[in-house]
């Protein structure tokens, strides 16, 4: 019990120390130990006092050599404390002002890969998502031999994989509401727009059934017209995916479709 408190005592102590330092620090008028203090917070990942320090160093260094380093730790503070769209935008701003430093191609790719994780759930607004893209893009112009060359293609390509998933969910929506001629077409826009798509197979399905649908609930003069479209969508997913998991039901949509355009 003694020996616990004596150690909570010390810590306590050591803490009351560490932040009277820094306090002194902080007050302080020498720049240069703030700069050699900020470093070395940087390093010990004390990301908050550090950011402190940087933040009335960018000021100070405005302008000279220094002031690029400062800029740099600055950025990678803020993207340490978790804010990532004001890292982007700081890892942005670096670049442009400092677009011959060593640190230019990382900082553009940082600012590229805080968009990356700022790009939210399927569900939600994919403008960032897409601003992501572009970004990453653009970085590829400016460094077309980056090592970092794959690692960017992977990322690009989870984001697309996300517009793909949103503008489906998008699309399916109209099946959802019983809307099934502009299901069809939103359907088929995705296709157009994402012919690889990993859900492909889905939407040549849900085409089928919206066909169906609008040919089953259209007035009589129209039906056989529309059922044709069935037929022709039902051959399109049957060609492409002739082992389809959907098959019975497909089969079972092609049979009432050609049993209603023979009659006539």
């Amino acid at each position: 019990m003694i020996k616990r408190f004596s150690l909570l005592l010390l810590s306590l102590s050591l803490l009351l120390a560490s932040c009277s330092e820094y306090q002194k620090i902080l007050k302080s008028n020498d720049y240069e130990l703030k700069y050699k203090s900020a470093v070395e917070y940087y390093q010990k990942k004390d990301f908050s006092r550090a950011q402190a320090l940087f933040q009335e160093l960018r000021s100070v260094f405005k302008g000279s050599a220094r002031g690029e380093e400062v800029n740099y730790y600055y950025s990678y503070c803020v993207y340490y404390s978790g804010d990532i769209l004001m890292a982007a935008y700081y890892f942005s701003q670096f670049t442009t002002t400092y677009p011959l430093s060593k640190h230019a191609e990382e900082c553009e790719y940082m600012a590229a890969y805080c968009l990356y994780l700022y790009s939210p759930d399927p569900t939600l607004d994919q403008t960032y998502t897409q601003k992501a893209i572009d970004r990453m893009e653009l970085f590829l112009t400016h460094y077309p031999n980056t090592p970092r060359k794959d690692t960017i293609n992977t990322l690009v390509n989870n984001l697309d994989l996300k517009l793909q998933e949103k503008h489906y969910n998008n699309a399916y929506l109209y099946y959802k509401l019983r809307h099934y001629r502009a299901a069809v077409v939103a359907l088929n826009n995705v296709l157009t727009d994402y012919p690889d798509t990993p859900y492909r197979e889905k939407i040549l399905y849900y085409i089928l059934k919206s066909n169906y649908r609008y040919a089953d609930n259209s007035v009589e003069s129209k039906k056989t017209k529309r059922y044709q479209d069935t037929i022709d969508s039902y051959f399109t997913l049957i060609n492409e995916y002739p082992k389809t998991k959907y098959l019975k039901e497909a089969k079972s949509i092609y049979t009432q479709a050609s049993q209603f355009v023979t009659k006539k």
